[in-house]
């Protein structure tokens, strides 16, 4: 299951605005490899929607069946808020519904449409859109 934590506006290169938004799913455990203890996290995404602000906020708390999962990406830039520093990341976090798990050929598929469609044109790194 994953939950609808949040929505954030966006624009269009045309100038349009519509909302993502931005899902969570269960608490994992996952161990540091600096300090080698285990820290709890939970994975994040954002799906685009049809909806107005008031229908994302009454959304906020609702429950969706699905898995945010990792799916590799052509290589960009992201800068770590925490401390600044900039790395690249060759991963992104999606939602798939329950019981549509990827196959390594959707996945590929995603991957090729996701880099036409799903990063923005206009000079502004997706992720740096999202704080």
């Amino acid at each position: 299951m994953v939950r609808i934590i949040n929505y954030k506006e966006r624009q269009v290169e045309d100038g349009s605005n519509f909302f993502v938004l931005e899902l969570q799913g269960g608490v994992e455990m996952v161990k540091s490899q600096q300090t080698n203890q285990f820290y709890a996290t939970a994975k994040k995404s954002f799906i685009t929607s049809t909806f107005d602000e008031e229908t994302c906020k009454a959304l906020i708390g609702t429950s969706m069946p699905g898995n945010i999962e990792k799916q590799s990406c052509e290589p960009y830039q992201y800068t770590v808020r925490e401390t600044g520093e900039m790395i690249i990341l060759e991963h992104r976090y999606v939602y798939v519904p329950e019981g549509e798990s990827q196959s390594k050929e959707d996945k590929a598929v995603q991957e090729l449409l996701a880099e036409e469609h799903t990063f923005s044109q206009n000079g502004v790194l997706e992720e740096e859109l999202m704080d």
